[in-house]
């Protein structure tokens, strides 16, 4: 039988997605192109907007629309929010909710044998980690691995320690024989990702720390990226490891969410603009040339436009590379949800336009730092003549070239920066 997955959402996804097309194919199923005809489609879905929520009903009736006769599996946080009650259940033949991911072959088997509808959602409060597994991305040159799921920070506007549930991390030794294996299979660099990838550790009794001075000791790993990490996490004992971990590269994501204390207190952040610029500050002490991306909400319940103008001030302060913009969304089940002065959409609409210039500024900016400056670049495809591929600190790097680059890693000058994108035409320089 064949089959084919769609994912949406997160990095975790991501790596939930390629371990359930790593089963299948074990087992003997062949997968195909989500647009081919396939046997059994696999929907891994989002719920961390409303516009999330949509994206997935989407794909579903889609999905059902053109393949009236395959088997449909519907997966992942959005079937976890709406606990398996998704509008229109005679579009999937099995619901999942954030568990049992790892034994989902063994349930569409269960269901070849009956035919019958299946549910299986959970109550994720006080789960053990659900252990996977990959040895080699096939479609990627960088390697992601899910080192912890769950949250326990309960930010006012979040939904996901909901669907996701408590703080929950692999075992240390089953973290580092992965990413061994990985090395062993060609990846130079991992991605080590998670729902709170931070408070990795913390109920194994270690921490991230513990895990990237064990990283380090593994030969052929040329970089350690970290998916995301809260500002409140950059403990003393982390930054020590920044400035000595030469594997961790030149690019951190630190969310924000806003640059105005009374709003970051009506979140339940656990931190104010004083501490999180203080941070920054000894980041870039260590990392001068860092690139730091965050994420900010614009719109939240009480932001006055002055509010929204702090923000913007404060991230200007703060010299970002980039940022990820997201107006508010409403999440029933949230404490927001409930809270007064909720912000028109007309007015989320103008701040996220202002936000998103200034974010296409503030990264051109720092892009054009690197213009005639050496980079060691990490190639990762081929698109037309062009190869791809990322710095450390995540410039996107194009390279003409005639020779086959993919996977490896080279020394180039950036001879011309358009927009977002670094172009380079002589690669005499190499490792």
């Amino acid at each position: 039988m064949t089959f084919a997955v769609y994912t949406l959402g997160c990095k975790v996804n991501a790596y939930e997605s390629e371990f359930i097309t790593h089963l299948f194919n074990s087992r003997g199923y062949k997968k195909v192109d989500y647009n081919d005809n396939a046997d059994i489609y696999i929907i891994n879905t989002c719920t961390v907007t409303n516009t999330s929520d949509n994206k997935s009903k989407k794909i579903i009736n889609h999905t059902r629309r053109n393949n009236p006769n395959a088997i449909i599996i519907v997966c992942g946080c959005f079937t976890q929010y709406k606990k398996g009650d998704i509008s229109n259940k005679s579009s999937v033949d099995i619901i999942l909710g954030n568990k049992d991911k790892s034994k989902i072959v063994n349930i569409l088997e269960e269901y070849l044998k009956q035919r019958k509808f299946i549910s299986k959602i959970y109550d994720l409060k006080n789960q053990e980690f659900e252990d996977m597994e990959i040895e080699k991305f096939e479609t990627h040159t960088r390697a992601f691995v899910k080192i912890q799921d769950g949250c326990n920070n309960f930010c006012s506007y979040c939904i996901i320690p909901y669907v996701r549930g408590n703080v929950r991390s692999k075992k240390i030794e089953k973290v580092i024989d992965e990413v061994k294996k990985l090395v062993k299979n060609g990846h130079k660099e991992i991605v080590l990702t998670g729902i709170h990838t931070g408070n990795y550790g913390k109920d194994l009794g270690y921490n991230l720390t513990t895990l990237l001075k064990e990283l380090r000791k593994i030969n052929g790993l040329k970089r350690i990226r970290i998916s995301s990490i809260e500002i409140t996490e950059l403990t003393d004992e982390f930054l020590g490891e920044l400035e000595n971990n030469s594997l961790i590269v030149d690019h951190m994501h630190i969310p924000l969410q806003s640059g105005n204390d009374k709003i970051l207190k009506l979140m339940n952040r656990k931190y104010n603009t004083e501490y999180f610029y203080n941070k920054i500050e000894q980041i870039r002490k260590i990392r001068p040339n860092i690139s730091i991306t965050t994420d900010v909400i614009v719109g939240f319940p009480n932001e006055t436009l002055e509010d929204f103008n702090n923000t913007l001030e404060f991230i200007k302060k703060i010299n970002f590379s980039k940022i990820h913009v997201f107006p508010y969304s409403k999440r029933e089940g949230t404490k927001a949800a409930s809270m007064e002065n909720q912000v028109d959409d007309k007015e989320k609409k103008y701040r996220v336009k202002e936000l998103i210039n200034l974010s296409n500024f503030l990264e051109e900016k720092y892009y054009n730092k690197f213009l005639n400056k050496e980079v060691e670049v990490l190639v990762e495809r081929k698109i037309d003549n062009m190869y791809v591929g990322h710095t450390s600190n995540y410039l996107e790097v194009m390279i003409e070239s005639d020779e086959d680059l993919i996977n490896k890693l080279i020394k180039v000058k950036i001879d011309e920066i358009k927009g977002n994108k670094c172009f380079v035409k002589n690669i005499s320089l190499k490792v």
